[in-house]
């Protein structure tokens, strides 16, 4: 079973925030705690797309280079990029320069404006993938679900690209539709509190409204 470390004040998180210094602040406030913003939403699954075959570590240093370069991940600006705007990031040394990878973003940005169109927001959608509790496993003792399989195989019939079962697992970690912190870890209890009180986004609802 994966081991806790010690944070700054002197209390467990985590192990892996060991790997480097700034993953305790991005463990702390961001990872597990439940998002129902589509920008956010949609941020994360681009860049676990890009994490695929290198660190979070690196990923998590170019944030903001990716933030400016994809327009703050606003899907509907980044729709309109072209062919011109592949070869500018390609050009881009903050970020990751990987063709297929940026013409990924672009090309799920454009599946984002529909799947909008068609479930309310991106929100609606990702949350309808919530396991149930008795999906729950042992936290992190695993890299893929049945539920993100299915989250991953729906959003490719989509027309979305990068977004295998493992990039949707960690996606899906981070954005607290499950909480797999570990039970010794300060912040489990924190993420439950947090999850309990979530709103969950409501397509049906969304449907009846429009």
């Amino acid at each position: 079973m994966p081991n806790t470390v010690e944070g700054p004040d002197g209390k467990p998180r985590c192990g892996w925030c060991a790997a480097a210094p700034e993953f305790f602040e991005y463990h702390d406030k961001e990872w597990g705690f439940p998002v129902d913003d589509d920008r956010r939403l949609f941020e994360k699954l681009c860049l676990e797309s890009f994490q695929s075959g290198l660190s979070w570590r690196t990923i998590l240093a170019k944030r903001e280079n990716f933030r400016k370069a994809f327009k703050n991940f606003d899907f509907n600006k980044i729709a309109r990029f072209e062919e011109q705007d592949v070869e500018r990031l390609l050009q881009d040394a903050g970020i990751v320069r990987h063709r297929g990878k940026i013409e990924a973003v672009i090309n799920n940005a454009r599946c984002a404006k529909v799947l909008v169109k068609e479930e309310g927001s991106i929100a609606a959608y990702i949350w309808q993938f919530e396991p149930g509790a008795d999906a729950q496993c042992a936290p992190q003792s695993m890299s893929t679900s049945d539920v993100s399989k299915a989250l991953s195989k729906d959003l490719k019939k989509r027309g979305w690209k990068f977004v295998g079962p493992t990039t949707v697992y960690a996606f899906m970690q981070a954005m607290g539709l499950i909480n797999d912190h570990l039970a010794e870890c300060k912040s489990r209890k924190e993420v439950e509190r947090a999850r309990k009180s979530f709103k969950r986004p409501n397509a049906i609802a969304r449907h009846n409204d429009r």
